[in-house]
């Protein structure tokens, strides 16, 4: 307990609390711009820290980190653009509420659900570390082609209405997963010819394409405002209404938590498949789930108490097994090893002064996202109101531009960029939403990776059956797509009987 206390003052030292502080800004205003995602924010910010103590360096890049993560949630809301992958589900119920004149209380509301979702997960690393690490070594290709499967039932969540659409938009986005160098057997795929595409689709390329592109033209297409303003932009926060829906939905924060924190132990999951999943769950149980990409509070509030929990779950790999839980881990792990810091079972006991500092700092950091997170955003939502069209759309389209160049310094990934923009633009014309496009398009490489090695295993062992349907963990997410699957069909059934009087 003395040592616990003694590390926590060591972390509320002026300097460390300054640099959680700087961190969480930083992070936050990188994170807001569409293309630069949390992982560039730590890649660019990350040299700085080379001359830092480990413990320092630590907090610095947590909380830039973290900070990333909340601060996608504005372009999300206000422009209908992930400002970072994880962002991707806050699009569907953030912005509609940035359409009727409710943005400042979507954005207030993205704040508190990110303090709790990040707090549960630094939590979950301070107490459970060494035991939760040992989940993550239970997953293998098999329960990873599960867990992409379980992200794919999503689409009847992200259809808004039209199952048929959504498969079909799905399907697109496993195609273009397909694209370029398959991971396993090396085989050139889809790529007619053209050196670019040997590389395949960057996510992140696409993600801005589909959802900023199409932005932009009905931008430029229409004469009405960007955001509906029915009320003066300097009335506040609305930090009191939003507290009072954040109790509200208490369990839908607390559960949306967890399965953050649980999603981000996984190596390669992220926030992005978090947030989706979370997102789902929190549609699932709901009374009225048809508010849900009309602009419900709840999802704002699941997607991003999820996301931000895989900042604190994604630390738990990383530093007792080595294995980066999610891709800004991994760039956190090398600057470790530059430190000179062995990450493994026994960092908790032979470096604990390091990491029970962090752990601590990065509680700190998310603490102190609170009131950075409201005032940025109360900016950030007042100069969206007011900036005219003219300048809007050229300032957005240059930032989406430097953005996709800077992942990868291609002028290739720009025009793949603006044309599955343009494809975008034209399927949403008929109906089809780019969020199934996007899902199928991330989880298409993890189910092909998992299910080819896990046949490949199966095969050798002479027993596919059990190794796709007779191991454990397996078994338990088979289970959940089956209810993910079904439960909507038999709430359907029921509810029309439970309107229907009793007996004469």
């Amino acid at each position: 307990m003395q040592a616990s206390v003694g590390y926590l003052l060591e972390a509320l030292t002026p300097f460390h609390v300054l640099l959680a502080l700087g961190g969480v800004i930083a992070g936050t205003v990188v994170g807001s711009l569409p293309g630069l995602t949390a992982t560039m924010a730590v890649a660019v910010l990350v040299p700085i820290t080379f001359t830092m103590e480990p413990a320092a360096a630590l907090i610095l890049m947590g909380a830039i980190y973290t900070g990333a993560i909340y601060g996608g949630a504005y372009a999300a809301i206000l422009l209908n653009t992930p400002g970072t992958p994880s962002a991707i589900a806050t699009t569907f119920d953030g912005y509609p509420m940035a359409k009727r004149g409710d943005g400042d209380l979507a954005i207030t509301l993205a704040c508190l659900a990110s303090v709790c979702g990040g707090l549960v997960g630094a939590l979950f690393l301070l107490s459970l570390a060494p035991p939760l690490a040992n989940v993550a070594l239970a997953f293998g290709p098999v329960e990873y082609f599960w867990l992409a499967i379980l992200g794919l039932t999503l689409i009847a969540a992200l259809s808004q209405g039209n199952l048929l659409k959504g498969l079909v938009g799905a399907c697109f986005g496993l195609l273009l997963s397909c694209v370029g160098v398959a991971e396993i057997s090396a085989d050139v795929r889809l790529t007619f010819g053209s050196q670019n595409l040997l590389g395949g689709i960057e996510v992140v390329s696409a993600l801005i394409g589909l959802y900023c592109i199409p932005v932009l033209i009905d931008l430029v297409a229409t004469p009405d405002r960007h955001l509906k303003v029915d009320q003066d932009v300097s009335r506040g926060f609305r930090l009191t209404e939003a507290l009072r829906i954040s109790w509200r939905g208490k369990f839908n924060l607390a559960r949306s938590s967890v399965i953050g924190t649980l999603v981000g132990i996984l190596p390669g999951a992220g926030g992005s498949i978090a947030g989706l999943v979370a997102y789902s769950e929190a549609r699932r149980v709901a009374r009225d789930n048809s508010r849900f990409g009309k602009g419900a509070p709840e999802g704002v509030q699941a997607t991003e108490s999820a996301n931000n929990a895989t900042v604190g779950g994604g630390f738990i790999p990383t530093l007792v097994l080595g294995i980066p839980g999610t891709p800004p881990d991994a760039v956190i792990l090398g600057a470790l090893l530059i430190q000179g810091v062995k990450t493994g079972p026994n960092l908790f006991t032979e470096q604990g002064s390091i990491v029970y500092v962090f752990i601590w700092g990065l509680l700190i950091a998310t603490v102190l996202m609170l009131p950075t997170g409201l005032l940025i955003g109360r900016y950030a939502y007042r100069s969206i109101v007011a900036v005219p069209k003219a300048m809007l759309v050229p300032t957005v389209a240059f930032m989406t531009l430097i953005g996709t160049y800077a992942i990868r310094n291609s002028v290739s990934d720009v025009v793949i960029m603006i044309l599955l923009g343009a494809i975008g633009w034209l399927l949403g014309r008929f109906g089809f939403s780019a969020s199934p496009i996007v899902l199928g398009l991330i989880l298409g490489s993890i189910a092909e990776q998992g299910f080819v090695q896990g046949w490949t295993i199966g095969a050798a062992t002479e027993n596919l059956t059990g190794q796709f349907f007779g191991r454990p963990i397996a078994i338990g997410i088979l289970l959940f797509i089956l209810v993910s699957l079904f439960s909507p069909l038999l709430m359907r059934r029921l509810r029309p009987r439970a309107g229907v009087p009793g007996g004469n």
